[in-house]
């Protein structure tokens, strides 16, 4: 039997506390530490079953990073990223031409590290990478499609480059690239309603969501 959703997410969130707890309790053994607010965009996918399909829409996507630096240039970071699309579905059986389905949001809760390169105090390229899980959730179902719900927590995992353009030692703007992937996301299951189809619409696969976003860098040594 799956774990409620409220229960997964309460663990998520104690998880995420108590790494951020061991963090702040090294924080003065650390040589920097970083915050990261950021807004962005994030592109849509398309996950294929058969010859039919679910597609999610472009959106935008928000989130903050927390960093600690344990070696030289090296960051140990955790990351909450947040965005929502709209799904979209075509199937040969229960939708044969392209309509909504729902609402999904995706809440990010990620571990990892950066590494930032070159020589420069002012212009700063990194690239990272980051383990951790996904919350899919839906909502504003299609009831002429689906009649229930659909929460899913996955395994995830991201890429990111970039760079830091400071513009003192303390603030500076940060542009960066995002490639985050849930692992084996199986799209939602939709159902035809009393004595209709049953079976469901979904296909098992790890789809790649690729995005762009900016914000502020705060830096503190």
């Amino acid at each position: 039997m799956k774990e409620n959703y409220f229960t997964v997410y309460h663990k998520l969130i104690g998880v995420v506390c108590f790494f951020m707890a061991i963090s702040f309790t090294q924080r003065i053994h650390a040589q920097a530490f970083e915050i990261t607010p950021s807004y962005g965009y994030q592109f849509g996918a398309k996950l294929n079953y058969g010859g039919n399909y679910i597609k999610f829409n472009d959106s935008d996507q928000y989130g903050v990073t927390v960093g600690f630096e344990t070696l030289n240039e090296l960051m140990v970071e955790v990351s909450y990223i947040h965005h929502g699309s709209e799904a979209l579905i075509k199937d040969f059986f229960i939708s044969p031409f392209e309509s909504r389905l729902a609402d999904l949001s995706a809440d990010w809760i990620l571990i990892g590290g950066n590494r930032y390169f070159g020589n420069s105090d002012k212009v700063k390229p990194f690239f990272g990478g980051n383990l951790g899980m996904v919350i899919l959730s839906s909502s504003n179902e299609n009831p002429l499609l689906t009649n229930r719900s659909y929460s899913e927590t996955k395994f995830a995992f991201s890429f990111k480059g970039g760079v830091n353009i400071m513009f003192n030692e303390i603030v500076g703007l940060n542009l960066q690239a995002n490639l985050m992937m849930p692992v084996e996301y199986g799209g939602f299951y939709v159902y035809g309603g009393s004595g209709g189809i049953s079976t469901g619409a979904g296909a098992s696969s790890t789809i790649a969501l690729f995005g762009f976003s900016g914000g502020l860098v705060f830096r503190i040594e």
